[in-house]
């Protein structure tokens, strides 16, 4: 027999068909009863299971009628540096890419500075927009050096997180990144990217990202739907 608890079997298999969207956000979740019968175990063990789920965010009740598939608000842990698919990856989540465009463009102002260019130079802009269980989550609008640029915009990116392929195919090593966070409200082609109204509050990060000899490689502009993420933090109080 597994080691693992029966309503832990449960919770993942229930937790999984949330994720791939088996189960679709506001859908009603089977009755205690039906996931009696379809796992072959006690109400207990089921209401264990679906106890767990509600703790974490993923379903919720409503008294008399059932319970139901919350919509994912799904969060990133600031403490690492990750990109956005490996992240979510880890936490049970398919994280899929649509590549928009990418090009060679001569570096503005605020690009020129971040990546250490002159102005005028040419680097490559690439935009995705990313999806969690088929739904639009962010514009992810990514600036690199030509040199670099080159080979990336060749590469399966609306699979592949930009990061490792810079780490694992081409050997960088990431060290740090400096971020800015704020919020903006949604203009036309953001609502019509993210699927959201016109005026909507969106999330607008800008990440440069060093390396570990401290040479910036990797500069975005990452505009998230205020309704489907959080960050989490843990700091620590400074003692003199």
């Amino acid at each position: 027999m597994s080691p693992v608890p029966l309503y832990t079997q449960i919770k993942e298999v229930l937790r999984s068909r949330i994720f791939n969207g088996t189960y679709q956000c506001h859908e009603q979740m089977p009755s205690e009863s039906e996931l009696t019968k379809i796992f072959g175990v006690s109400r207990i063990t089921v209401r264990q299971a679906l106890d767990h789920l509600q703790k974490e965010g993923l379903i919720f009740k409503i008294h008399g009628k059932g319970t139901y598939v919350s919509k994912p608000k799904i969060f990133q842990n600031l403490g690492k540096l990750q990109g956005f698919g490996e992240a979510m990856s880890g936490m049970g989540y398919e994280i899929v890419s649509q590549v928009i465009g990418k090009k060679i463009v001569p570096a503005d102002k605020t690009v020129c500075l971040k990546l250490d260019v002159n102005e005028g130079e040419l680097v490559y802009e690439i935009r995705r927009v990313r999806y969690l269980n088929s739904a639009p989550l962010s514009l992810d609008v990514t600036y690199i050096p030509k040199m670099v640029g080159e080979r990336l915009i060749k590469e399966d990116l609306a699979h592949r997180d930009i990061f490792l392929i810079l780490e694992n195919d081409y050997g960088y090593s990431l060290g740090q990144a400096d971020l800015q966070i704020e919020s903006i409200l949604a203009d036309d082609v953001l609502s019509a990217l993210l699927n959201v109204e016109e005026g909507a509050p969106i999330l607008r990060i800008e990440r440069l990202t060093f390396t570990t000899d401290n040479q910036p490689l990797d500069f975005e502009y990452l505009y998230y739907r205020g309704d489907a993420l959080q960050y989490r933090l843990r700091i620590e109080r400074a003692h003199i």
